[in-house]
């Protein structure tokens, strides 16, 4: 393995202690994580998005009442430069995600129940004002599902359409997307009743594969996407923590290794990330181990650019951890915890 020093970036919530984006960097000779700072000032930037090019990075913002996205170019040491800002009045976003050519931003909205979309500027990486806002419809069994709860907008791996999840309404959607940037649905697929769906990931090589994590339904719902209509069947579903665990428990992230053999869910409650192999023509699951956390409420993590590594996010106990991957298995090992990082959400290389 070569020695690499990468940075990577957190995004948080600014209720306590936070003072917006913070960088960190991994050391993969020394193995262990270090330098964990302020590098922009944001409220609550919860959720990032770092374009392919490492150019620019894109993240949720608050201001008194008002919501949205904001812009920033990386410096060559890592720092934030704002760009521009787009907000609008009421709660913030919670994810936000762009195409893979950068030409559209995508955000989604949990307490307004919306997806928005948004043109880049291509020059400077600037984002344009909201060119389309779908505000989604319906409810679940669940208590917290009393009205639509947008989670996450992606576009599938062929670029023909943006999937979102709507954890409310028990919803993936699916929506064309136009030159202009502008939405129109085109297909929907409705998940278990009181599943909760959170975050997507598509499989790298078998690119009608897609992984569901839910919220409430303690499971990963493997589906089959039709790159013809942009409709999603589902496949498989399986569990993320053990059957005899009943207290509360709710699904995170989801993550895909990039040889496409495993996959990574995040359970907070239970505090673990439960580990799956991938079938390799099939890309079914089997559950290999799940792994304890080693804090409370993992609410993301992130896999290293050399995929040696697994940091954690523990949003309630305020700290990242670093796990050892290993490429062959697929099964962690705990190398360090320690390392304070207040309100983490949000994690990015």
């Amino acid at each position: 393995m070569l020695n690499m020093k990468y940075t990577g970036y957190i995004g948080t919530y600014t209720k306590r202690e936070s003072q917006g984006i913070y960088s960190f960097e991994l050391d993969t000779a020394e193995r262990k994580l270090t330098n964990v700072r302020v590098v922009a000032e944001v409220n609550s930037p919860t959720y990032l998005k770092i374009t392919d090019d490492k150019k620019y990075l894109y993240s949720i913002c608050k201001e008194e009442g008002d919501g949205g996205v904001a812009s920033f170019t990386i410096g060559e040491n890592g720092e934030l430069t704002l760009l521009n800002r787009q907000l609008s009045p009421g709660a913030n976003p919670c994810h936000v995600n762009t195409d893979q050519n950068n030409r559209y931003l995508f955000s989604t909205n949990y307490h307004k129940g919306t997806v928005d979309s948004y043109l880049i500027n291509p020059e400077d990486g600037t984002i344009s004002p909201a060119v389309s806002t779908i505000q989604h419809t319906g409810s679940g069994p669940d208590p917290r599902q009393e009205k639509p709860h947008v989670h996450y907008a992606g576009m599938t791996p062929d670029e023909k359409y943006l999937a979102v999840a709507d954890l409310g309404s028990d919803l993936l959607v699916t929506y064309k997307v136009n030159d202009q940037g502008e939405l129109k649905e085109v297909n929907r697929l409705e998940v278990p009743a009181g599943s909760g769906p959170r975050h997507i990931e598509f499989h790298p090589q078998l690119e009608n594969i897609a992984y569901l994590v839910t919220e409430f339904g303690r499971e990963v719902i493997v589906l089959n996407y039709d790159s013809v209509d942009g409709s999603f069947s589902i496949v498989q579903r399986v569990r993320t923590v053990p059957e005899d665990f009943t207290e509360n428990n709710q699904g995170s992230a989801i993550h895909v290794s990039s040889d496409g053999k495993f996959v990574y869910a995040g359970n907070r409650g239970h505090n673990s990330i439960a580990v799956y192999k991938t079938e390799k023509n099939t890309g079914k699951l089997t559950l290999i181990e799940i792994t304890p956390s080693e804090g409370d409420w993992p609410r993301d993590f992130v896999l290293d650019p050399s995929e040696e590594f697994l940091v954690v996010a523990n949003q309630e106990s305020d700290n990242l951890v670093l796990f050892a991957r290993d490429k062959e298995t697929g099964q962690l090992t705990l190398i360090q915890k320690d390392i304070h990082a207040p309100e983490a959400i949000c994690l990015k290389f």
